[in-house]
């Protein structure tokens, strides 16, 4: 019984989303009631769990709600930020159609589009962004658009932990206080190893004809260019640069490559490198801030911080936060090409859409927090752990579904990432690897997630026929968790 009563709150959440097709902001309240009232009146009662006075206790899981929640809006701000303004000078465009410019074999155009421009706004701009600008570039190129928006859920997918720089990621270690390089580096390593299935995936429905010899090549090279850089990034800097700066890496390689073969038209490198400015600038200044030592040390350590009631803490380090970073960008890659007239209207334009984002995060930690301390995660990890050892086989799944409902692998983290981190606890599992299972599933939920589907079928005119795209991604889902569950078990029992 006190099983089904911590569920309860997840559960109201699932169905609000899924069923009642409820937002995230009403299915997160009416979650949260519902355990606040288990936490006031039920099982799980937070000031006898915490051993404060009730007041107390709610008021510090409500900070710690809050502080979390200003941590990442500070990321999510400026990336929302950084992408209107990108988009009101035309860079956004003009990158995109460089690529598409380059050849006219549909396969490499997939490549070049589908997986090197949307691994690249994903790890700029995330939430939905690189299906919404890939697919109507890919339709107008001529591919249908059923097989546009299919191909460019697949594309993104392999980046989305990373996503918003690293938004999903850093998420989780707000949460558990996990490394950084350590908790990116295994994610980034589950994608790398499974992400081809992914990117073959992609270049086999780009086209219908068989695919040859030399699509094969291009198709290896593509992944080569990305994920080594992907990893490396993401093992020595951490969750904000494996997909953004990975993408940046491997297009420079693939599209050196591809002009050497004979491309189709020439770039202007002058103009594209002053619309890549501020994200080289963003690559350098988080490169520096975690590469090098005394740099470092000097921006982690310049940290805000507080606690309350001797329970709650947190702290905040302005200089070596992504967010900062992020703002650094878009402010001196603006003064450098001398565009900065467009700073402020797409500051506003961000802000505007930031409203529901703060209140749906603020709502869902909210609930997270409340779960966590008042013991209803530690129950339901107590049930996971009847498993056994076979749970990392499910654990992927649970991430997958979490972002398949709320459309989101950052509020899916959210949600469960703290369960996962107390099953690994209960069954003496290693945490970093749990918690990582949770990210790498998060972000393979997103090809199957109603609202992406719906969001990129309206930028192409594909109303009443989402369920098209889903029968083409939801089986590739469903190989690519499996095995990363099955590489996940075989991880934990090895080593």
């Amino acid at each position: 019984m006190p099983v089904l009563l911590a569920a309860l709150p997840l559960v109201c959440v699932l169905i609000g989303m899924a069923v009642l097709h409820t937002s995230a902001i009403l299915a997160g309240l009416a979650g949260f009631a519902i355990a606040a009232g288990l936490a006031l009146f039920g099982p799980f009662n937070l000031a006898d769990a915490l051993g404060l006075p009730l007041g107390s206790a709610a008021a510090g899981t409500l900070a710690e709600a809050a502080h979390s929640t200003g941590t990442i809006l500070w990321i999510i701000f400026p990336a929302l930020a950084l992408y209107a303004y990108q988009s009101r000078v035309g860079a956004i465009d003009r990158i995109r159609d460089a690529l598409a410019g380059l050849t006219d074999n549909k396969r490499i155009q997939a490549l070049l589009i589908a997986w090197f421009f949307g691994l690249f706004i994903e790890g700029a701009a995330g939430f939905g962004t690189p299906v919404a600008l890939a697919a109507p570039l890919l339709l107008g190129i001529g591919y249908s658009p059923i097989r546009a928006v299919t191909l460019a859920l697949l594309g993104h997918a392999a980046g989305v932990s990373f996503g918003a720089v690293g938004t999903p990621t850093l998420a989780q270690l707000e949460l558990t206080g996990i490394g950084a390089e350590a908790l990116a580096g295994h994610v980034a390593l589950l994608h790398a190893c499974l992400g081809w299935i992914l990117l073959f995936a992609m270049v086999r429905l780009a086209d219908d004809g068989p695919v040859t010899r030399s699509e094969i090549g291009w198709t290896l090279l593509a992944g080569i260019c990305f994920f080594l850089p992907f990893l490396a990034l993401a093992f020595l800097a951490g969750p904000e640069l494996p997909s953004l700066a990975g993408a940046l890496i491997g297009t420079a390689v693939f599209v050196t490559l591809l002009r050497r073969r004979g491309a189709k038209a020439s770039i202007d490198l002058r103009s594209l490198s002053a619309d890549l400015t501020p994200y080289l600038i963003i690559v350098g200044l988080v490169l520096a801030t975690r590469l090098i030592e005394p740099l470092r040390a000097a921006t982690s350590e310049a940290a805000l911080s507080w606690s309350l009631f001797g329970q709650f803490s947190g702290s905040f380090a302005p200089l070596y936060h992504p967010g900062t970073l992020l703002w650094g960008g878009l402010v001196l890659g603006a003064l450098i090409t001398s565009r900065t007239g467009a700073i402020w209207p797409a500051t506003r334009e961000a802000l505007k859409r930031l409203i529901a984002v703060a209140m749906a995060l603020f709502v869902m930690l909210a609930l997270s927090r409340l779960m966590v301390q008042s013991g209803m995660i530690t129950t339901l990890a107590d049930a996971a752990a009847t498993t056994g050892t076979f749970w990392p086989l499910f654990a992927p799944a649970v991430g997958v579904l979490g972002t398949f409902i709320t459309g989101s692998a950052t509020t899916s983290n959210i949600l469960f990432t703290e369960l996962q981190a107390s099953a690994a606890e209960a069954l003496s599992l290693p945490i970093t690897t749990m918690v990582a299972a949770q990210g790498f599933g998060s972000a393979i939920g997103n090809i199957i997630a109603p609202h992406n589907i719906i969001a990129g079928a309206a930028t192409v005119g594909l109303v009443g026929k989402e369920g098209s795209v889903l029968a083409r991604t939801v089986l590739w889902c469903a190989l690519y968790t499996g095995l990363g569950g099955a590489a996940i078990l075989m991880a934990t029992q090895l080593f």
